[in-house]
């Protein structure tokens, strides 16, 4: 399947053009770069706690902020989840307002904030967000079947399977967020008696903390370290392969695009103000070959017409080469392309770093394949032909002034 046949685009024609194009977004980024101090970093490379709490309604921001301000932890990001209509958010705390010893107290800091703020009745306990263990104590204290009472050895472990049954009945089924205590009595095994002592002893609040994500200091700056390798181990480890493959010329330029791709989506992150975080990195690594891979099939086939094309010149060769390989280019990027948008636009916002490094990535790495890598290749190689010629030119004058002298001295 080809959507363009016998093409003939002139890309190293325009080139001026493709470099204005690069230089104006380059300078972009970077000047985003400098001006917030480099793009912003997730919980993953700054150590610190991230909560995912979920919502029956709406979030309120604002008294969410006025609650953490209370406890000094006012410059916390909160964020909203996806298209979840706003009743999911994400609450960061990072390590520059936490000690190391509070980022284990720093979901219990959240939650009593947010307790604090939406209400809570004295003398009882959250349903939404007890654990197991809690709840299987309530029900050994309270005993409302009477197990415990009865000198039952399985008592303990009874209630904890009722426990369970009860906290999956509300994670799996309701979301985590139960929509009454009389609810419960779905539940197999859970009695009159049961729900009685619920009543007594909890009430349901608004919110739900889905997930806690808690990264220290160490392990923060060791990611970030790690991460920085393995792009530059990626890009080291793909240079060595195409100057084999090809000439070293060729792995340059196809490494210099990449570092290209890789710096201007880098500037979108700062612009944007888009969180950076493990996931990222995946993108970027994927980037980084993704791009490579274009970058390959254009030198390839460049590689195959200089066999053919022997007294064209490289730039016309070139030109060739990209027109042939633009269907095969647009057909696989473009699938790609749409793969990775429906994620950007249907993935929610944990994902929303992920896809949108992919979704730019791909757009800038299918251009520097042909308006980066091909056109600082033929750069350098006329660069050098040129340079090359007036020391041919002179040794060819030195060897026909030596035979000259040969025959006048009838040799």
């Amino acid at each position: 399947m080809e959507f363009f046949r016998q093409t003939n685009i002139d890309f190293l024609g325009k080139k001026w053009y493709f470099l204005a194009l690069t230089m104006t977004l380059f300078v972009i980024g970077m000047a985003a770069l400098a001006y917030y101090h480099g793009p912003r970093l997730g919980i993953d490379f700054t150590g610190g706690t991230m909560v995912d709490v979920k919502f029956s309604q709406p979030a309120p921001i604002s008294k969410i902020r006025a609650g953490l301000s209370k406890i000094g932890l006012g410059a916390s990001t909160i964020q909203p989840v996806g298209y979840s209509g706003g009743k999911e958010v994400l609450i960061s705390v990072s390590l520059k307002h936490l000690t190391k010893s509070g980022l284990e107290t720093g979901r219990r800091d959240i939650e009593q904030a947010l307790y604090s703020v939406l209400g809570k009745p004295a003398g009882k306990a959250d349903i939404n967000n007890v654990s197991v263990p809690q709840l299987t104590g309530f029900l050994m204290q309270k005993d409302p079947n009477g197990w415990a009472g009865s000198g039952d050895p399985k008592a303990e472990a009874e209630y904890q399977a009722l426990a369970t049954a009860m906290l999956n009945q509300r994670d799996r089924v309701w979301g985590g967020l139960a929509p009454s205590l009389g609810a419960f009595s779905q539940v197999p095994g859970v009695t009159p008696a049961v729900l009685q002592d619920l009543r007594v002893g909890y009430y349901i609040s608004p919110f739900y903390i889905n997930s806690v994500n808690i990264v220290g200091p160490e392990v923060g700056a060791q990611l970030r370290g790690q991460a920085v390798k393995a792009v530059l181990l990626a890009l080291l480890g793909m240079l060595v392969y195409i100057a084999f493959r090809f000439e070293w010329i060729y792995g340059v330029a196809a490494v210099v695009a990449v570092f290209h791709d890789v710096l201007i989506t880098l500037g979108m992150f700062a612009l944007f103000r888009i969180t950076m975080d493990l996931t990222v990195i995946a993108a970027f690594l994927t980037l980084v070959g993704y791009s490579m891979n274009d970058t390959i099939v254009v030198f390839d086939r460049v590689r195959e017409n200089l066999k053919i094309m022997r007294r064209d010149k490289l730039s016309d060769i070139v030109n060739r080469s990209i027109n042939q390989t633009l269907s095969r280019t647009v057909l696989t990027s473009g699938l790609t392309f749409l793969s990775v948008l429906s994620l950007l636009a249907l993935g929610g916002q944990v994902l929303r770093g992920f896809s949108f490094a992919m979704t730019f990535g791909i757009l800038v790495g299918t251009y520097s394949s042909i308006a980066v890598a091909a056109p600082m290749m033929v750069a350098y190689i006329d660069w050098r032909n040129r340079r090359q010629r007036p020391l041919r030119a002179m040794a060819t004058a030195k060897t026909g002034r030596t035979q000259g002298e040969k025959v006048a001295r009838g040799r």
